[in-house]
This record gives C-alpha cells, structure tokens and sequence, in this order.
C-alpha cells in the first residue's frame, strides 16, 4: 500500500503554498480563521479536534477528516476515542456516512503503521 499518509500531506502542503502565493485577503483570512478556532480556548484544543472530525465527517470531507484523524493521533487520542467520537458522527449524520468511515478507519491504520 502506498502511504497515504505521505501522500496527502505532501499534496495538502503544496497546494495551500500555491493557494497562499496568490496573497489573496479572503483566503488568507479563512485559512488564519481556521488556525485560529483550534487553539486553546474555553475548549481545549483536544475537544476541538474531536468536533472538528465528527463535523467533518458528518460533511463528508475526506480531506478533513484525515486532517483532524492525524492532530487527534498527534495529541495523543487513543484508536477507542476516535472511534467512539465517530460513532457519534454516524449516528448523527447516517448511513451515507459510512464510505467515509471506510477511508477514516484505512488512514486511522495507514497512521499507526506510519509511526510504529
């Protein structure tokens, strides 16, 4: 299997360098936004993450829930968190969901052998 690990931050970083260089307000200012909403707060950035998987997941946006799957694995969130925080998600947001279930479980695995 080719690392889709790799393979999607490599991708993510060179197009948001591209999208950053065009030095566009709008964008630059939605991208700081979303920077921004996932600090330290009222809420710790822990649970911040946790809400961002599951809306991202309810949204079905494979590209953010691999995002918020890799900060939850960075911050230390155990296999049993997440999945129990995406349970969550497809009991709200249905069966359409579980495709994208599918592809979260492949890169929740693709993470754990990246970093075994």
């Amino acid at each position: 299997m080719d690392n889709i690990v790799d393979s999607f931050n490599d991708y993510r970083a060179k197009m948001n360098e591209k999208i950053l260089a065009d030095n566009n307000k709008i964008v630059k200012r939605i991208f700081n936004l979303d920077t921004n909403a996932f600090q330290e707060g009222a809420l710790p950035k822990k649970t911040k993450e946790l809400l961002g998987l599951g809306n991202s997941l309810v949204l079905r946006c494979d590209d953010c829930v691999r995002y918020h799957l890799e900060s939850c694995y960075e911050m230390g969130f155990t296999k049993e968190e997440v999945v129990e925080a995406m349970s969550v998600s497809l009991l709200i947001g249905g069966t359409i969901v579980i495709p994208h279930l599918r592809r979260a479980y492949e890169y929740w695995e693709a993470l754990e052998v990246k970093n075994s």
